[in-house]
């Protein structure tokens, strides 16, 4: 009988993956998870480092988001959510709303990239009803990673993930000189003002044709781990302000405690107009992501029918009342008294345990941190992949690493305990003298 693993890779092709490189780096038989490890079907456990992608922030089988979703099941498990509602998304989204209290509206969809693009087309529809005709185009960070549907693909600026496709995108103007930082105690996290300058020449140019500009608020995720200065964020929110573009803040990977704050943006204390969420919104149960938005935003879309005014962006799962039961204690879990600085707290010990592994094996810099991320770059930066080899490695010791290019880092689940963070730092750094 053909085993599993054989039959998978004759017959699947695993995200964000190079098949080839499966012959020699064969895929984890997954049998169950827990906490902050996976266990194979071998019985071999391993630390899930990096929150299986961002999404696990309560780790693997949290009791009370279970309990909430086995709770949702005893009632219904979906229906339709055009001509519908019920009291689980009611009070999801008054939690929701409370979090920026400017923004008054919230739209549901089923996961970050549609998140984005759902705000890229409210920004547009704006336009189109406002009869602003020449506000069609898009800014963007350099750097920046936004999801991989046509449009959120368009405003990132990754080119390993969009060249293949550059016929189909549009075009974006991807701005430049991004003030970046190792934490809160570099200088330019309180004061870019020697940068901006340079930085609103490139923008003055463009405002006429631009509609929104997009951030990862502080933290771009897929560009590196790459902190920037909140002062830089502050000016940017209050020169689109100034000049009728819309913010648009993807709080997908940094939102809902990554950071050390509910939300990113508040180390800038700024008030975006769209705000998306999705990932750790469910605790990484579901995929289900929420589009929060300004009450000017609304005004646009309400009218008669034949005003053209509908925003009638549809996706099935919209509103999906399992994802909204989650996702409402998601938020209870990171309201409670000391879950912020708890987090903040774990990601201060991460720092100095990576510190720790840079000094001893002199093989990393630009160690940087902020809330419960950490990472940091290899050094002498080469075309034979180190640190997939190191993620190789880390693997048959006991952790998963999964690298981003020429970088490092953890992103363990809140969860993660002081004892597993030690044979975090061991794994990582027997894996880096190893290879």
């Amino acid at each position: 009988m053909q085993s599993l693993l054989d039959f998978d890779l004759k017959h699947i092709l695993h995200p964000c993956s190079q098949m080839k490189d499966y012959e020699w780096l064969k895929p984890l038989l997954i049998q169950k998870a827990e906490g902050a490890y996976f266990y194979t079907q071998d019985g071999k456990k391993v630390i899930d480092a990096i929150s299986s992608w961002w999404c696990k922030s309560f780790g693997h089988q949290h009791p009370r988001l279970k309990r909430a979703l086995l709770q949702q099941l005893d009632h219904f498990e979906h229906v339709i959510f055009a001509n519908t509602t019920n009291e689980v998304i009611v009070q999801l989204t008054q939690q929701l709303l409370k979090l920026m209290p400017h923004l008054s509206h919230v739209f549901y969809a089923g996961d970050g990239s549609c998140a984005v693009e759902v705000a890229m087309k409210m920004s547009l529809h704006t336009r189109y009803v406002a009869g602003e005709k020449k506000k069609t185009q898009f800014m963007a960070l350099l750097n920046s990673y936004h999801g991989e549907t046509m449009g959120a693909l368009s405003v990132s600026d990754l080119d390993l993930y969009k060249t293949p496709y550059q016929s189909a995108l549009f075009d974006v103007y991807f701005i430049q000189s991004i003030p970046y930082v190792t934490g809160s105690d570099d200088p330019l996290w309180h004061d870019c003002s020697e940068i901006w300058p340079k930085i609103e020449i490139e923008l003055l140019n463009r405002v006429d044709i631009t509609t929104a500009i997009l951030v990862e608020p502080i933290v771009q995720g897929a560009g590196g781990m790459k902190i920037y200065s909140p002062d830089f964020l502050k000016r940017l929110a209050r020169f689109a302000k100034e000049h009728h573009i819309h913010l648009i803040a993807d709080e997908i990977m940094t939102g809902l405690g990554r950071t050390g704050k509910l939300l990113a943006c508040q180390y800038a204390n700024i008030e975006p107009d769209i705000v998306c969420l999705a990932k750790g919104l469910t605790g990484g149960w579901l995929p289900f992501s929420a589009i929060l938005f300004t009450d000017e935003i609304n005004q646009y879309f309400y009218g008669d029918f034949a005003s053209s005014k509908s925003f009638l962006h549809s996706h099935t799962y919209s509103g999906n009342v399992m994802g909204a039961a989650i996702a409402r204690e998601v938020l209870h879990l990171l309201q409670e008294d000391d879950c912020l600085q708890r987090i903040n707290t774990m990601g201060e010990r991460m720092r100095f345990l990576m510190q720790e592994i840079a000094d001893q094996t002199g093989k990393l810099q630009d160690v940087r941190q902020l809330g419960a991320i950490v990472a940091a770059d290899i050094k002498n930066v080469c075309r034979n992949r180190p640190l997939y080899r190191v993620f190789q490695e880390a693997l048959k010791q006991g952790a998963f690493l999964r690298p981003l290019g020429q970088t490092l880092y953890w992103m363990p689940p809140f969860i993660t305990t002081d004892a597993t963070l030690l044979e975090l730092q061991a794994i990582t750094e027997s894996a880096l003298r190893v290879v």
